[in-house]
């Protein structure tokens, strides 16, 4: 019941905010990037997205300086009992609240709480280039990283418990490009590490990303992501892999406004963490609906 009033009261919050900002338009970011020596005075960076988040995954989107961003993401239960549950309304969520803040145009930090592992993740993300209307740059190219501490108790950690045990790290480049006034798509890699793992299992992995938005309205567009965690031999620390973590597949809808974003669709990674679903997704999207998890994200910006 919970999840129930917790999904109506942000359902009827992003109607409202959206029906406000309809007739706002948002405001173009005409600052360069940390390498704007590359690009000419007269080069205005290009908006590739108009949201921090597709899905699970970031995009190149960067607030302008003196920028708040409230962030809330929400996975809903398993689909696997139907309209018992309302579809995993009904069932066991996990819930991520975030704040992050741009320092200036091409560098945002931000710190997030998530209710699975009592996650307590720290960010960083930053601009390298940014696409030119002109074409004189045709990439935006994005760095990201994020560091969590798993705050439950330590007996969880067993025996030789130490403070480091709780750390995982997450780092990413992504190229992104908007080849079209309706069409953006980004390509990403990652490396993830963590300090303690079950055993059999790896400590560091490297994953692909791609994400995908497709608009077909001044404020809506179709979204998608996809992330493709690797079986490399060469940095594995067992001669088999073990239950090995499966690719995260998400698509849904989004609707933007001037200061906010509200995004619905369905995935197979629910923890909220990039370097916990690229290390620990074990829900095949494409094999049986038990896979499938509705999930939201909302976003509100405010600029000082």
């Amino acid at each position: 019941m919970k999840n129930l009033i917790f999904i109506i009261l942000a359902l009827f919050v992003s109607t409202s905010i959206i029906a406000q900002d309809t007739v706002a338009t948002k405001k173009e970011n005409k600052n360069k990037s940390l390498l704007g020596y590359f690009i000419l005075n007269d080069s205005r960076p290009q908006t590739t997205y108009e949201g921090g988040m597709i899905i699970e995954n970031q995009t190149s989107y960067m607030p302008s300086a003196k920028t708040l961003e409230l962030m809330i993401q929400h996975r809903f239960g398993s689909m696997e009992n139907g309209i018992s549950d309302i579809f995993g309304i009904y069932g066991t969520a996990n819930t991520r609240l975030a704040l992050n803040y741009s320092i200036t145009n091409w560098l945002q930090v931000g710190f997030g709480t998530t209710k699975n592992y009592k996650l307590q993740d720290f960010s960083l993300k930053a601009n390298l280039l940014r696409q030119t209307k002109d074409g004189k740059s045709p990439v935006d190219v994005t760095y990201y990283g994020n560091f969590s501490i798993d705050a439950r108790d330590e007996s969880y950690f067993g025996e030789d418990y130490q403070f480091n045990n709780r750390a995982a790290f997450f780092n990413e480049l992504l190229v992104s490009r908007k080849f079209c006034d309706w069409f953006t798509m980004s390509f990403g890699g990652s490396f993830t590490h963590f300090n303690q793992v079950d055993s059999l299992y790896e400590h560091d992995k490297i994953a692909l990303h791609f994400i995908g938005r497709v608009k077909f309205s001044p404020q809506s567009a179709l979204i998608i992501n996809c992330d493709l965690p690797l079986k490399i031999q060469g940095i594995a620390e067992w001669s088999e892999f073990t239950n090995p973590p499966k690719y995260n597949f998400g698509f849904g809808y989004e609707v933007t406004t001037a200061t906010h974003v509200f995004q619905i669709f369905a995935g197979s990674a629910t923890n909220l963490s990039p370097q916990y679903n690229v290390m620990k997704n074990q829900d095949d999207f494409f094999k049986n609906i038990d896979n499938v998890f509705i999930g939201f994200n909302i976003s509100r910006v405010w600029n000082f």
